[in-house]
């Protein structure tokens, strides 16, 4: 990941900590469906919800890293 450390980041910021969780916790959920042979209606629309959710939660976890690299400069 493009943001560093994710444990001192972890540590540091309690946000960053529940963005990463939930980022992981998408990342999980997407491993189960991409395993399956074929998807329902509804579990291919859980799967877009989940890959668009997930690139926000990327993007807010490197927008932290990005303002912390700045406070600590």
């Amino acid at each position: 990941m493009a943001y560093g450390n994710t444990e001192v980041l972890s540590d540091l910021d309690p946000e960053f900590r529940r963005l990463h969780a939930e980022h992981r916790s998408h990342e999980e959920r997407l491993s189960v469906l991409a395993a399956k042979s074929r998807l329902s209606e509804e579990e291919e629309f859980e799967e877009k919800r989940l890959k668009k959710e997930k690139l926000l939660l990327k993007d807010q976890m490197e927008a932290i890293a990005r303002h912390r690299g700045e406070v600590a400069s």
